[in-house]
């Protein structure tokens, strides 16, 4: 969700919604690398400048400021215990039940792995 809120793309729309509908984001420190994984193909492939990424990244950090929280290995390996998904996704469920909230995502493997915990974009937005 923080990408497709910071780069535009067909799914902005609808993060800008659910930012409207629910400020109260919380992510693992996770996030920062993910985000820079999609900028730096963005870059590579000329579809945005430095400085539009540089910016991107900034909002996005403000954006989540004092929202960021580290994940105790434990709750991840949990996770993963019962999963096929990879450590990466596990540490956003592992956050997402640590706060029993929802993790909103565009991921169908993922929202069909965790049910009672991820949910699509498109299915929150609708809720």
């Amino acid at each position: 969700m923080i990408a497709y809120l910071g780069i535009p793309s067909p799914y902005t729309e609808l993060a800008e919604q659910l930012l409207l509908k629910d400020s109260d984001w919380v992510a693992p420190q996770l996030w920062r690398s993910e985000l820079r994984n999609v900028l730096a193909l963005y870059l590579r492939q000329s579809l945005m400048t430095f400085d539009e990424a540089i910016r991107i990244q900034s909002a996005m950090e403000e954006l989540l400021q004092d929202k960021e929280y580290d994940i105790s290995s434990l709750d991840i390996l949990s996770v993963v215990n019962s999963s096929t998904a990879s450590a990466y996704d596990c540490e956003f469920i592992a956050l997402a039940k640590n706060f029993n909230t929802r993790l909103v995502t565009m991921d169908k493997k993922l929202a069909n792995a965790f049910p009672e915990t991820a949910v699509l974009l498109t299915d929150a937005i609708d809720r």
